[in-house]
């Protein structure tokens, strides 16, 4: 699968989120909120994070080696078709080599090696925490083979929700994106790889508040990099303005920019 798809963002948004105007204020105030943008921004790295840990369910040559700091519990049954994966991190937080807290399990269901065409993995958050958040619904990664380009390319949809710590609110989640691997399939190492994201997708804010979202300049992503290091996605609320999440121009900076009504706000 994806190999070490890294989050793309960091829990910096919360903490920007909870000091900006509630967007539930409507049209006729200013709409200077970015807290659309951001709760859609924080369910896209924690569910990223999800297919990060579970990439490692399969390869060319079957199951692959599981690498993180938790020392997870892993049960996999390669009889059954679907195959499945447990990732079972225990009831208590665990800090991965990332830095990230986790606990609870994921389960992973797929058809057939990572590469190969056709394959279809389901990862499925099962009482799964990520640094106290909960996730639940789950993340399908289909393998569409070779483009024109001769690069591999796979749909990606998402349909989960994320609650905070607290449980004060629950932002819902869904997307439908295309991921092309530009760099990095013909080596052994995933630290060369680089992907470009292109789709679209919708949520619930954790005001109550709908919004959609649009990839208007492909997500570039590299492996190491704590988010996408170049590309563009326009947040639009129901009945606001649209809010513009730019990632720069390719640098691994841990920076990202967020502009509405003409006022920018940089992340990280």
């Amino acid at each position: 699968m994806n190999r070490q798809l890294i989050i793309t963002f960091g829990m910096a948004a919360l903490t920007l989120a909870a000091c900006k105007k509630d967007e539930t204020q409507g049209p006729s105030t200013t709409g200077q909120s970015f807290t659309s943008a951001l709760d859609h921004s924080l369910a896209e790295s924690m569910f990223d994070d999800v297919l990060r840990q579970s990439d490692q369910a399969a390869d060319d040559n079957g199951l692959r080696d599981y690498m993180d700091g938790c020392n997870a519990t892993i049960t996999i049954d390669t009889v059954a078709m679907p195959h499945t994966m447990l990732i079972d991190f225990g009831p208590e937080n665990c800090t991965g080599t990332d830095g990230h807290e986790r606990r609870g399990s994921i389960l992973v269901s797929f058809t057939g090696p990572y590469r190969a065409t056709g394959t279809v993995i389901t990862i499925t958050p099962q009482d799964y925490y990520l640094d106290d958040h909960k996730l639940e619904g789950s993340k399908t990664v289909t393998n569409l083979g070779p483009g024109s380009d001769g690069h591999i390319k796979f749909s990606i949809s998402v349909d989960g929700s994320v609650t905070a710590p607290d449980n004060s609110w629950t932002a819902t989640h869904s997307s439908e994106r295309t991921r092309t691997w530009v760099a990095g399939a013909n080596t052994p190492t995933p630290w060369d790889d680089e992907y470009l994201i292109t789709g679209t997708g919708s949520g619930i804010n954790r005001h109550g508040l709908a919004y959609s979202a649009t990839i208007t300049q492909p997500l570039h992503i590299k492996v190491g990099c704590w988010q996408p290091v170049s590309g563009r996605v326009d947040i639009t609320p129901e009945g606001l303005p649209t809010r513009h999440v730019d990632y720069g121009n390719g640098e691994c900076d841990g920076s990202f920019t967020v502009t509405v009504n003409g006022i920018t706000i940089t992340v990280g």
